[in-house]
């Protein structure tokens, strides 16, 4: 049987794909062999968007980006806005979901709101994944998901697939491979560059109006080598380590909320409206 041909833009078949993997190498239970073991046998279009990625996300790609997007020159628009605009991302073709990105929004906020934290950590719930608009932009999928590490700095091991590194040009520069690279020890996660994604670029979007322990959640809930590993505290400070606890709490719910129940939209817009209002104007910057 002829393999089905992957595309170098969209590896994964769709980008729950990637959120399915997390899912499986963070299984609770498993053990450090199994989740190694999972890794060799990930799905070749999951093993080509690492290769991609790993490949691609250079300090250079990252300064790049960040100059690109961080600007949030993209325009106006208001959180259901942004959502509906989300929406067009599902695959149509995708036979294992007929779930809306809007529905699977809601399934994260709705897991943190029935365990009754604060407003805010529900409002996170939702926008966590509202970056993943950098797609329907343009970027490539290796360039919106996936797990995010320091550049300009030596890769951790516990990076996944970290082999893929082999072909990344910054292994041929002598000082991003060093343990501190480009930055100081403890110099704090606000000044080191980590490889550019969704996560970072609703981080900037909400940085003007979410509190600290949101904008954590939101820039680093795919930092798995950090929050899951204990990689990189040589660059943090005391205070990131702290709320990278924040981290953890959050990624309870974005692993495992999902579920098959769709949410009903039409009687819990009220709520969300009335979030929405309380903490950003009618429209944001995008």
């Amino acid at each position: 049987m002829a393999t089905p041909a992957i595309s170098a833009h969209e590896p994964l078949k769709d980008m729950d794909e990637w959120d399915d993997f997390l899912t499986g190498r963070y299984q609770e239970g498993k053990s450090e062999d199994q989740f190694r073991q999972y890794d060799a046998e990930a799905t070749p279009g999951v093993a080509e968007f690492y290769r991609l990625n790993h490949l691609h996300q250079t300090y250079d790609y990252v300064m790049a980006k960040e100059k690109e997007y961080f600007g949030l020159n993209k325009g106006q628009k208001s959180i259901w806005e942004a959502a509906e605009f989300l929406n067009t991302l599902v695959d149509d073709s995708d036979p294992d979901t007929d779930l809306t990105q809007i529905e699977h929004l809601l399934q994260t906020s709705e897991a943190i709101r029935k365990d009754g934290h604060p407003r805010w950590f529900v409002l996170t719930g939702f926008i966590h994944d509202l970056g993943k608009v950098l797609c329907l932009w343009g970027e490539p999928q290796w360039g919106v998901v996936g797990d995010t590490f320091p550049v300009g700095c030596a890769y951790s091991k516990d990076i996944v697939f970290p082999e893929y590194f082999a072909a990344n040009l910054d292994l041929h520069n002598p000082v991003y491979q060093t343990k501190y690279g480009i930055y100081e020890p403890n110099c704090g996660l606000e000044n080191v560059h980590l490889s550019f994604g969704h996560d970072g670029y609703i981080g900037e979007v909400m940085k003007n109006y979410m509190p600290e322990e949101s904008l954590y959640m939101l820039r680093y809930h795919s930092f798995y080598a950090a929050h899951r590993h204990g990689a990189y505290r040589h660059l943090m400070s005391k205070h990131d380590v702290e709320m990278l606890e924040w981290v953890n709490k959050f990624n309870v719910y974005d692993l495992y909320s999902k579920g098959h129940t769709k949410p009903n939209l039409k009687e819990l817009k009220p709520y969300y409206d009335d979030l929405f209002a309380e903490f950003f104007p009618e429209k944001i910057s995008w």
